[in-house]
């Protein structure tokens, strides 16, 4: 019931600083990009689409929320409240991939890919790892500035291997894990269960990271330790 009502509170909170608004604009532009497309490029495309942009949403703005909460003493409120850092993780990754689903839905049907539960699924597990990484960078940062500056080596990572790998499947690539999630994305995954397995393994690991590291921001808020 506290995760719940979390998360409807994050979900709020997102409505009221447009959040949905936004990906709402970001959605129709790029579905109206691949309707423009030739026929042949749409379904890659679309994937790349995906990947980059709504499965990577919590990398991208989770700064941003993390500072508003900041500076409207969101995070003081929750910090000596019975809520724990556990319940405030779980409601903010899941709200997040509410967006990231859905917009990659829409996305996916326009680029024409067929298995949607599939494409629903490896997002859902991609957006989870990139909102993961994104609370450990912005429990951190002081500023807007900095969360950009701070995310720009891993957005080399996250993005560069697996998109490489989209257009030139070179079996080395296959190592890294986030190469199985646009292998999953794109319906060409040799092992689901082992890209999947991998994600999930990912997922709980930086989920224990950004526990630690949220927890450490909750006891120094206000600018000492409690």
């Amino acid at each position: 019931m506290r995760i719940w009502r979390l998360f409807l509170g994050d979900i709020k909170f997102q409505a009221i600083y447009g959040f949905y608004l936004l990906y709402g604009i970001v959605t129709f532009s790029y579905g109206v990009l691949l309707l423009l497309l030739p026929q042949a490029w749409r379904a890659k495309a679309a994937v790349a689409m995906i990947y980059s942009d709504p499965a990577a949403l919590g990398l991208v703005f989770m700064g941003a929320i993390i500072l508003l909460e900041k500076s409207q003493r969101v995070l003081n409120a929750l910090a000596v409240s019975p809520v724990n850092v556990r319940d405030y993780l779980i409601a903010k990754i899941c709200s997040l991939c509410l967006i990231s689903v859905v917009s990659s839905l829409v996305l996916a049907i326009i680029g024409g890919l067929g298995n949607l539960l599939m494409i629903a699924a490896a997002t859902t597990v991609t957006s989870l790892i990139f909102s993961l990484l994104g609370l450990i960078v912005g429990a951190k940062i002081s500023s807007l500035n900095h969360y950009m500056f701070a995310i720009v080596p891993l957005e080399i990572i996250c993005f560069v291997p697996p998109l490489v790998y989209l257009f030139e499947p070179l079996s080395w690539l296959t190592l890294h894990p986030l190469c199985g999630a646009i292998a999953l994305i794109n319906e060409s995954s040799s092992s689901l269960s082992y890209d999947f397995s991998r994600l999930v393994l990912l997922s709980f690991i930086l989920f224990a990271a950004a526990q630690k590291s949220t927890s450490r921001m909750w006891q120094t808020l206000g600018g000492v330790k409690i």
